[in-house]
């Protein structure tokens, strides 16, 4: 059975799930890891999803508000083993519906060159690429992108 638990960033199977996530972007990413690593702490996230599948938690996602108005989606990451059965969408409507809950009406963020499953995961979710943004600005790896929700 598979279940999303809202939580924060003192989970410990979030906490897990996100050292297996810099691991596998620490290979992605190679000499470019430390600039992306500064912006992906997690020590005060207030909105994490963790899913289940059968007690076992499988993947992770998150969001941190960038503006009154928008979040900002971090953190996602599904075991290997778990991929391409949809649960990362799963996990990303969730942090979707959670941010339209709390009032938020537009979606950013950054995946890089190197993630192509990412972005077209996001592609297929609604967003749409956008200039770069915040530290992101004229990073020739990055791949922003946002969705408004109306």
């Amino acid at each position: 059975m598979t279940q999303f638990l809202r939580t924060d960033s003192d989970n410990k199977d979030f906490q897990t799930l996100v050292v297996l996530l810099d691991a596998d972007l620490a290979k992605r990413d190679g000499d470019e890891h430390a600039f992306y690593a500064q912006f992906n702490k997690i020590a005060t996230i207030r909105n994490a999803i963790v899913c289940y599948v059968d007690d076992k938690a499988i993947g992770c996602g998150a969001f941190r508000e960038y503006d009154k108005s928008k979040v900002e989606i971090k953190r996602m990451f599904v075991l290997p083993q778990y991929r391409g059965h949809g649960i990362a969408m799963k996990i990303l409507k969730e942090l979707e519906l959670w941010a339209a809950e709390l009032n938020y009406q537009q979606y950013i963020l950054e995946t890089g060159k190197k993630q192509p499953e990412a972005i077209r995961l996001y592609q297929k979710a609604g967003y749409v690429v956008i200039p770069g943004y915040g530290q992101y600005l004229h990073v020739e790896n990055s791949i922003c992108m946002m969705k408004t929700v109306l």
